[in-house]
């Protein structure tokens, strides 16, 4: 606000009193309200945009609308008596006009309406600590509201894309996730900075839609947080698609002259493009949260036990990605249902199942079960441990890979199939602490993986799941007699 409007503000004498306050209309907010009212609570949400957050505008919804056309037509290019027809370049417009659908064109009507038909008041507007139980919420206007919660304030606010620290990086104008899911055009060049999930789907994306495309990695590989193989065979399918991918490359400058930006590299080569995205990370949207007049750091992840409650604070909950557990909208409302129902039985006093590990008020599967797709061409999914990540952690454990071209619903669903799939085995307790599939169409194959992984379902038993034939699904049947045959 400006000084001017900061004069005129007024605010009401008296607070308004709900059981619950949510700090955060993005689907992590909305289910924490949702389960709060489910519970028999009051509950008020509290946002500064748009009521659907991150997700609904500028991130899953934006970005997989983006795709989808992108796959389709790669899936329709392996396929006999399709190929010819799809020859052609995709319909920009069209493409851009279908995100925009997605994005119900950046209006939160619905969403709004929504929260009205669970009984959820909305305040628009900033909102901030300013004591135990206590909010106060800044409207666009200027007027102030005081809100006070009997039993929590759920801080779900999020996270936000972090810039390198370059010189004058703001003069650039570079792009964050945000610019390039809701872009109005499609960049002759585009310079990808980042080998995880935003820049590897967003290189598949504007590469297909005819960027020249050069991804730009300081790692050695892309997707790190996934098995080794994952990153190769993504960088294998933008490669053949035109793009460019280059490993082991730091940018160490970037400046702008007109419609052009140079990247200027580790070893002083530069690299022209007319637009340049940033995808390196992730901070939490803390930093104006007032969450210094309640002895925390502005600015600072939220550290928190199983039921998502802030350390040290009996009435404080931070759900989803502030807290730095695992940054995945589906992730994040999975702690809002255990958040929401956390919080609805302190307030009714009922004992907490904090003790079970798989119970209703712990969130384990952070630990242990947090499942993802990358929806680039080929899709990379994983749900659990990786070998490395089940080694560090102290387990005897086992890798089983297998080929998915050679599933023979694989080789019916493309023709050339490449993919694979690995399955990491504890073998004391004889289950799954992870798995990972690579290749097209394998997003909807990684539930039966999460679901193996997260009720532990021991492998004498999967070898009852009999996989319809032939589905790609088959695969699990190869993986478990790769295991049995001690291949």
């Amino acid at each position: 606000m400006t000084e001017a409007s900061e004069a005129t503000v007024t605010t009401e004498a008296d607070p308004t009193e709900y059981d619950v306050v949510v700090l955060g209309a993005g689907p992590v907010g909305e289910n924490v309200a949702e389960r709060a009212r489910a519970g028999g609570l009051s509950a008020a949400v509290v946002e500064s945009e748009l009521v659907g957050g991150e997700c609904s505008y500028w991130a899953c919804m934006p970005s997989k609308a983006l795709l989808r056309p992108v796959v389709a037509r790669a899936d329709a290019r392996r396929a006999p008596g399709l190929r010819q027809s799809v020859r052609g370049p995709l319909d920009v417009p069209a493409v851009l006009a279908h995100r925009d659908a997605f994005t119900s064109h950046w209006k939160d009507d619905g969403q709004v309406a929504w929260l009205d038909g669970i009984g959820a008041p909305l305040y628009r507007g900033r909102g901030r600590l300013t004591g135990p139980r206590a909010v106060s919420v800044t409207a666009p206007e200027g007027t102030t509201t005081r809100l006070t919660a009997r039993h929590a304030v759920a801080v779900c606010t999020g996270s936000h894309a972090v810039l390198p620290p370059l010189d004058a990086l703001a003069e650039v104008r570079p792009w964050t996730s945000r610019d390039a899911t809701s872009a109005e055009y499609v960049p002759a060049r585009l310079l990808v900075v980042g080998g995880g999930v935003v820049g590897t789907e967003m290189a598949t994306v504007f590469q297909a839609l005819g960027s020249q495309v050069t991804l730009l990695v300081r790692g050695e590989r892309l997707l790190p947080r996934m098995e080794p193989f994952a990153g190769e065979l993504v960088a294998e399918a933008l490669t053949e698609a035109g793009a460019e991918v280059r490993t082991g490359t730091e940018v160490t400058a970037v400046t702008r002259d007109g419609p052009t930006v140079t990247a200027t590299l580790g070893d002083g080569e530069r690299v022209e493009a007319e637009e340049i995205l940033f995808a390196t990370g992730r901070a939490p949207r803390t930093d104006d949260l007032g969450l210094e007049n309640i002895g925390l750091e502005p600015g600072s992840w939220l550290t928190v036990d199983d039921s998502c409650r802030v350390l040290g604070h009996t009435w404080l909950y931070a759900v989803g990605d502030v807290n730095h557990r695992a940054l995945l909208t589906h992730q994040g409302k999975y702690q809002a249902r255990i958040a929401g129902a956390a919080i609805t039985a302190r307030a009714q006093g009922v004992p907490l199942l904090e003790t079970d590990r798989w119970g209703a008020h712990s969130a384990t599967a952070d630990h242990d079960a947090v499942p993802q797709v990358v929806f680039t061409d080929p899709e990379a999914a994983s749900v659990g441990l990786t070998l490395a990540e089940a080694e560090r952690a102290g387990h005897r454990v086992r890798a089983v890979d297998q080929d998915l071209a050679a599933v023979a619903g694989a080789a019916l669903y493309a023709d050339g199939y490449r993919g694979r799939a690995r399955m990491v085995v504890d073998l004391d307790r004889g289950i799954l602490l992870g798995v990972t599939f690579v290749g097209p169409g394998i997003g909807e194959l990684l539930h039966s993986a999460t679901l193996a992984v997260a009720a532990e379902v021991p492998l004498d038993r999967l070898w009852h799941a009999v996989p319809s034939y032939p589905t790609i699904s088959e695969v699990w049947l190869r993986l478990l007699e790769a295991y049995r045959d001690g291949s």
